[in-house]
């Protein structure tokens, strides 16, 4: 174990002998940091919070501050974090607002300057969150996604796995998975076909998601005829992503920026749940 002379660690505090932490950390008691971890400078472990192996966490990042909330709890939850993430500098991750509640990072993804991961939110595996995002209380990103500079994220928002947000989006309803975000609009321009190639889709699995991203975004069918479609024909596959993300949706989905003439359709589901999907009659 390696610790410099100027960081403070509690005795209460459980490190693995593996880890090294630079000058002027600080590490409250009821943390873990586990085996492999490289705390640079100035980084500050807050009581609550657990690093799973092979973390590295550079200068005045903060993990585990209290969330930012005017109903401050008494006993706030707790943040997990996975193995093999890399944390930049000035990045903050809050704590859950509930005692039993997590906010919880996968594994191996990488958080860029300062971005803030606020209580609640759920990150999944190998994402991309770069410089200066803002994820709002309970936000949930699935694997792989990705979200560029100054993107933020409403309260509650899903971002679908291998969806691509461009920078400084705003986004405020569910983003489906594997499609793109226009960051000067903050709507949907497409499948993030450069994602979906880089992660290893065949022709054959991206002509299964444009069908079904015609579906939501081009047939003009009702939002319960969506979801029915979707689970009728694309029940396997990649596609079937599609269905499961749409039909679990609270807030509706982003909706497309193409808009053809005359075409402006509000579409609701069963549960008078507004999609504000835009799209083409016929």
């Amino acid at each position: 174990m390696s610790i410099h002379p100027s960081a403070v660690v509690s005795p209460a505090a459980c490190i693995d002998p593996d880890v090294h932490i630079g000058p002027f950390c600080f590490v409250e008691p009821n943390t873990t940091i586990g085996r492999g971890c490289i705390l640079e400078s100035h980084v500050v472990v807050k009581s609550g919070t657990t690093l799973g192996t092979d973390n590295h966490v550079f200068e005045g990042t903060i993990l585990g501050g209290l969330p930012q909330h005017v109903r401050m709890p008494e006993n706030p939850g707790t943040v997990r974090i996975g193995s093999g993430n890399t944390i930049r500098e000035n990045v903050t991750v809050h704590r859950a607002l509930e005692s039993e509640g997590v906010t919880r990072i996968g594994d191996h993804n990488l958080l860029m300057i300062n971005a803030h991961v606020a209580h609640d939110c759920r990150l999944g595996d190998h994402t991309i969150i770069t410089n200066n995002v803002m994820l709002a209380g309970h936000v949930s990103v699935e694997d792989r996604a990705y979200l560029s500079g100054a993107a933020a994220a409403h309260q509650f928002c899903r971002i679908g796995t291998l969806a691509m947000v461009g920078g400084q989006a705003h986004l405020v309803k569910d983003v489906p998975p594997f499609v793109t975000v226009d960051g000067l609009s903050s709507l949907v321009v497409g499948l993030n076909h450069v994602g979906l190639r880089r992660a290893g889709f065949d022709l054959q699995a991206i002509r299964q998601l444009k069908a079904a991203y015609r579906v939501i975004y081009r047939s003009g069918l009702s939002w319960a005829e969506i979801i029915e479609r979707l689970q009728a024909e694309f029940s396997r596959g990649p596609a079937a992503a599609f269905g499961h993300f749409i039909s679990a949706t609270t807030r509706g989905i982003t909706p497309a920026r193409r808009l053809p003439p005359g075409a402006t359709l509000k579409i609701r589901d069963d549960t008078r749940c507004e999609s504000d999907v835009r799209t083409k009659a016929g």
